[in-house]
Order: structure tokens, then C-alpha cells, then sequence
């Protein structure tokens, strides 16, 4: 097998204890140095307050991993050069020997290859603004449609075209929920002003939806729980209307299309907002990544 599981993360996966998958772009291009490594850690240790193994993933030297341990994190953080990955640059990586850090969509195609089924993120890629002209759509959609994973997030960036993600989402047979909300969460906003179907209320039922996804045997595709940031945490709604709005502007003015434009447009926000976008950022990952230690821990029956 080309994927290399840490020894911590192959156990627990044989003892069928919980484990919860990470990605690692927040990790290499998501969080300024030294900043980016404490985070790494602080999400591990959530993980483990809740019961489960964290398997943060990475591409190191053309070897998938599944798990690292604090050395390989902290070459993560720091090394320059480390590429971001989607799940259709991994044979590339592979084949040239080349070190990167996973996207959501990298990160749970690894981590069900490697048996685990619980992932926690901030807030998926979707839809982009405009897609009638640019015909622009993340990866994370077309993957998700075809591999069995639960993936725990903030609903989708809010950049991103809300209302058409949840159409594309529902046209590949996608399943979203809830979590304890039937209004579909925006990334740094608790409510993207949409709502949701379906709304789970408890880890235990999370697990009962992904139990009766394998007994239905079903086409392979994921369930998505929409965790919403707490209102007390999310970013100010009328400061993210303002910002973005000229963060928009802004990409247009100067011409920024293709995979540029998510970074511009997050990297505008944190700097016209003095930071409050990457606290709001922060808030709902490290409540998704204990969600998921929760749904992970109920999954495996403990």
C-alpha cells in the first residue's frame, strides 16, 4: 500500500476505536507561522478530550500519511515549498517524490482509503460566484459524490454561491443535515440564510444515518453535518456583508480568476476585518473538530 498510517492511527482503526481525519492546508497555507502549528495541536488535543485518535493527513516525500506525529506537523508548518494538494494532484505527488499538505477533497479520498470515516474541516469548497460565466466548482463536490465519508464542517465558504452549492450537492446525490439547526450554516456566519432538509440533533444519530447508509449499500457518496459557529462567535453578519462586497470589487478590479480567488478573497477578509474572519474561522473548526470526536466516538460504539 502506497498510504502510510501512523502506528497510533493503524491501531486504533484495527480495534475499531474512534478516529477523526484533519486536513493539513489550514496547517501549511491556511494560519501564519508560529500560529499555524499551534493550531495543529490544539485540534489534535480536542480530538483526543473527546475519545478518538486524530489522523491529521499530509503528503511527505511522495508517501501519503495518515497521522503524523509532531515532527512531520511541524515540518508541515514550516518547510517552504509545501504544494497544496487536491485529490487529482495525489498520483502526481506520488510519482515525483513531492511533499504537500491535503485539501478536503485530498484529505477524504486518504482517509477512506485508509478506513476512516469521520472528517472534520471549517467549511467545504462549493459553487463560485458568477459559475454561468467561469464555470468555476471545487473538486471537494465531485469527490464527495463518490466516496463514503462523513465530513463535519461549517456549512461552505461564504464567498462561495450558497444556494447553488446546495443544488449541486443535492443534484450528486450528496446527503446534508443539520446539526441541531435547520438553517444551513455560512462558514464565518451561523445562518447562510438557506435552509436545510434534514436536521440531526445528536452524534448518536449522525451514526445511525451512516450505519443506514451501509445497510442501504447505496452509491458511495458522503453525508455532510452542517455544524453552525456559535452566534457568539461567528463573524459580525452586517461587517461580512461590507467586506465581502468590496472584497468582490476588489477581485475584479484586479483581475483575479481561477484557483486565485478563494485565497484573495479569505485573505481580504481577515485584513478588513482585523481579524475577526480567521477567529470566526477558528471558532468553527475547533467546533466541528470536537463534534466530530463525538460522532467518531458514537460511530464506533464506545
Amino acid at each position: 500500500m502506497v498510504l502510510v498510517l501512523s502506528e497510533e492511527v493503524r491501531d486504533a482503526i484495527d480495534a475499531r476505536r474512534p478516529v477523526v481525519a484533519l486536513e493539513s492546508t489550514i496547517i501549511a497555507h491556511g494560519l501564519p507561522r508560529p500560529r499555524n502549528l499551534q493550531v495543529a495541536l490544539e485540534l489534535e488535543d480536542v480530538v483526543r478530550q473527546e475519545g478518538a485518535v486524530p489522523a491529521t493527513i499530509a503528503v511527505l516525500d511522495g508517501r501519503p500519511h495518515v497521522g503524523l506525529d509532531k515532527e512531520q506537523l511541524e515540518r508541515v508548518a514550516n518547510e517552504d515549498g509545501i504544494r497544496k494538494l487536491g485529490h487529482r494532484d495525489l498520483p502526481l505527488a506520488v510519482a515525483s517524490g513531492a511533499s504537500g499538505a491535503t485539501t478536503v477533497s485530498a484529505t477524504a479520498l486518504l482517509a477512506a482509503l485508509a478506513g476512516v470515516r469521520v472528517f472534520a474541516t471549517g467549511g467545504l469548497g462549493g459553487v463560485h460566484r458568477e459559475w454561468t460565466v467561469t464555470q468555476d466548482e471545487s473538486a471537494d463536490l465531485g469527490l464527495l459524490a463518490r466516496t463514503r465519508i462523513t465530513v463535519v464542517c461549517a456549512g461552505v465558504k461564504s464567498i462561495l454561491d450558497v444556494p447553488a452549492t446546495l443544488q449541486r450537492l443535492e443534484t450528486l446525490g450528496v446527503a446534508v443535515a443539520g446539526y441541531d439547526t435547520d438553517r444551513f450554516p455560512g462558514f464565518y456566519l451561523s445562518d447562510s440564510g438557506h435552509p436545510v432538509e434534514w436536521t440531526l440533533e445528536t452524534p448518536r444519530q449522525v451514526a445511525d444515518v451512516m450505519r443506514a447508509q451501509d445497510a442501504l449499500d447505496g452509491p458511495g457518496s458522503a453525508l455532510i453535518v452542517a455544524n453552525p459557529v456559535p452566534e457568539a462567535e461567528q463573524l459580525d453578519p452586517d461587517l461580512h456583508a461590507r467586506v465581502l462586497a468590496e472584497a468582490l470589487h476588489a477581485c475584479g478590479k484586479e483581475g483575479i480568476t481561477g484557483q486565485a480567488v478563494t485565497p484573495f478573497l479569505l485573505d481580504y477578509l481577515v485584513r478588513h476585518t482585523d481579524g475577526a474572519s480567521l477567529s470566526a474561522n477558528l471558532a468553527a473548526v475547533r467546533g466541528n473538530v470536537r463534534l466530530a470526536g463525538r460522532i467518531a466516538a458514537a460511530w464506533a460504539g464506545t
